[in-house]
């Protein structure tokens, strides 16, 4: 559970840190906008892969690979020797952060398979109300952290993070049992194929301009080469069929990208705006999001239920719109009650959506490529994030202003539409049943 939270403590705690670091290495924003993109890289690019190392080498081993990698990050951050120094300890804190969430997922599932449980919708929440906890309070932290001990404490944070980490795989995650794990081959063409096709999408995603047009022809023809690669593998990294068969699955995945493309523009374009144009201090832009975190844990506390899937997906759906309305209505002169509340709406949506759709997926993949299934999961959550850290750029432009942010709500409102009508028209919703319930009906 600790080295789940280790990603999105990261992909948060640098939201706050942006304007020193730049003061500091007198970057424009444009170029410290790589702290965020390089973690999302390499994080979009390493879960899928770190969760298919989990269903060959074990949870426990991929758990204690993912600390060490972490600690070592903190202690390059600590030698900031250039922000490009910095951008390539960030991009190496994505891989290490990816071994926290697709091992938890598989543990989960090898312990309630083997007790004849259903979906452990407890231990979902609670893991999902962690990740939620500390994505939120990130940059809080940050920003306490920055002013007591500068923007390099934003790094060495990790070192005791990781290493409370590592003593927790060692003592608490049972050691790996090889009768469990598939032993077969590593598919690493398949994996250099889809981690460069995926790099080439992600670098026109972060600037798309017509120039580089190019890099969709790249991508288009490396896809069908991983493609045909894949389905004449015997042992695929990612197994295409499967996926093909598997639609629900399919548009959990969507469903997470779009939800979290709007939870990253407040996340940062928000907190920026509350810096830039508000005048707030680090301290107090991260204090205006507490009540999201408040509000988060609430909700993915009430998400414990695996019944009821449809319903939340909907509200979660719903108080995203609702946020992205009200956030056109937010001005310098808004008053701080009026911001807090607006929080509140959004920390509603945040709430639902991890550990609403970490149940769907809990019982739409299969039991034997967990890892792998939950990497894409992540995956598809941080290709939100880059398309959002995108769409921040293009709404506030070279200034941030309350025009641009009332630019990004417009596009927001538009993402939650399409997010709510994916969610209301998928069919796989309506005849959810939990796995409790099939086994009840079996009785």
């Amino acid at each position: 559970m600790s080295s789940a939270v280790l990603n999105p403590i990261n992909s948060t705690l640098i939201a706050v840190a942006l304007v020193p670091i730049a003061h500091a290495f007198g970057a424009r924003p444009e170029q410290t906008a790589w702290l965020i993109t390089a973690l999302y890289l390499a994080t979009a690019v390493g879960q899928p892969v770190v969760g298919l190392f989990v269903d060959r080498f074990g949870a426990r081993r991929v758990l204690l690979t993912g600390a060490v990698i972490v600690m070592l990050a903190g202690i390059g951050g600590l030698m900031a020797f250039s922000l490009d120094w910095l951008i390539a300890v960030r991009a190496v804190l994505g891989v290490g952060t990816c071994a926290g969430f697709p091992a938890a997922m598989a543990v989960l599932r090898k312990h309630a398979d083997a007790a004849g449980q259903g979906v452990p919708s407890r231990v979902l929440s609670v893991l999902a109300m962690s990740s939620q906890t500390v994505m939120v309070i990130g940059p809080t932290l940050g920003g306490l952290l920055i002013g007591l001990f500068g923007w390099p404490a934003i790094f060495a944070v990790n070192i005791p993070l990781a290493a409370a980490s590592l003593l927790l795989a060692l003592f608490w995650v049972p050691r790996d049992d090889p009768a469990t794990l598939t032993h077969e081959r590593i598919d690493v063409v398949g994996i250099l194929l889809f981690s460069v096709t995926l790099l080439v999408v992600l670098l026109f995603v972060m600037e798309p301009a017509v120039g580089d047009l190019y890099l969709l022809g790249v991508a288009v023809v490396l896809g069908v080469v991983f493609t045909w690669f894949e389905l004449r593998s015997r042992t695929p990294f990612i197994d295409l069929r499967m996926l093909a068969g598997n639609p629900p699955l399919l548009r959990t995945y969507l469903r997470q990208s779009l939800a979290f493309l709007i939870v990253y523009s407040i996340m940062f374009g928000y907190v920026q705006w509350l810096e830039a144009a508000r005048g707030l201090s680090e301290e107090g832009a991260g204090g205006l999001l507490l009540p999201m975190s408040a509000v988060a844990v609430v909700a993915s506390a009430a998400s414990v239920k695996p019944t009821g899937i449809r319903s939340r997906l909907i509200t979660n759906s719903l108080a995203l719109l609702a946020g992205s309305a009200l956030l056109m209505f937010v001005g310098t002169r808004t008053p701080i009650l009026g911001l807090l509340a607006m929080t509140a709406v959004f920390g509603l949506g945040q709430g639902l959506t991890s550990v609403t759709n970490q149940t769907a997926l809990y019982s739409q993949a299969p039991a034997a490529q967990m890892g792998t299934a939950s990497g894409l999961f992540r995956t598809a959550q941080y290709l939100g994030a880059i398309a959002a850290s995108t769409l921040i750029a293009r709404c506030f432009g070279a200034q941030t202003t309350s025009a641009g942010l009332h630019h990004l709500a417009w596009a927001l409102l538009g993402v939650g539409v399409v997010l709510l009508a994916v969610t209301v028209s998928d069919p796989a919703l309506r005849r959810t049943r939990s796995r409790q319930e099939v086994i009840k009906a079996g009785k």
